[in-house]
């Protein structure tokens, strides 16, 4: 087990006093920089960031980060799943490190897509089965991890099959849509 202790803080973010949302960190006896290249390669989405030994993941609306001694999460609607959250990445992290031998270390840093990018693979014709107003609404969505590829019905038709194709392979590696 790599992670055994840790300090753990809950907090309302200063940034937004007042907020029904809050934060998480966890601060790590043991240094986990060496397990980032392997959830890199398990994470959907992970952003690693090797000159500051950093990842960063959306899971769902949650942003997460993970330091050498350091796990952090952000927009959690209450004290209790903050507390959850953490601890599940601390879970996630142990796990992935008693599985290392079976996991190819990635080190490679991934951008996300920018929702112009998206955009412009999109059926474009804002016919909002999405739910959003118009397409480059739901490609703003989709960046921030708010919508997914699912929630677009016209993507699934057949003549749209070399754009959805194009965005899996932009997406599949992007932070954000999961």
């Amino acid at each position: 087990m790599l992670i055994e202790k840790y300090d753990l803080e809950v907090f309302t973010p200063p940034c937004d006093p007042g907020a029904e949302r809050y934060a998480a960190r966890a601060r790590l006896t043991a240094d986990i920089g060496e397990v980032l290249p392997y959830l890199n390669a398990t994470l959907r989405g992970a952003i690693y960031h090797p000159g500051a030994n950093a990842l960063t993941w959306k899971k769902g609306r949650h942003n997460i980060a993970f330091h050498a001694y350091e796990i952090a999460t952000s927009n959690v609607e209450d004290r209790d799943g903050a507390e959850q959250e953490i601890k599940g990445l601390i879970e996630l992290v142990n796990r992935t490190w008693e599985r290392r031998a079976e996991i190819s270390p990635d080190t490679t840093t991934r951008k996300r897509p920018t929702p112009m990018a998206i955009y412009k693979l999109l059926p474009n014709t804002n016919c909002k089965q999405c739910g959003e107003s118009t397409c480059y609404s739901f490609a703003l969505k989709l960046a921030a991890a708010q919508k997914k590829l699912a929630d677009c019905p016209a993507l699934f038709e057949p003549q749209n099959a070399e754009k959805l194709a194009a965005l899996q392979e932009i997406l599949i590696d992007a932070p954000a849509i999961g």
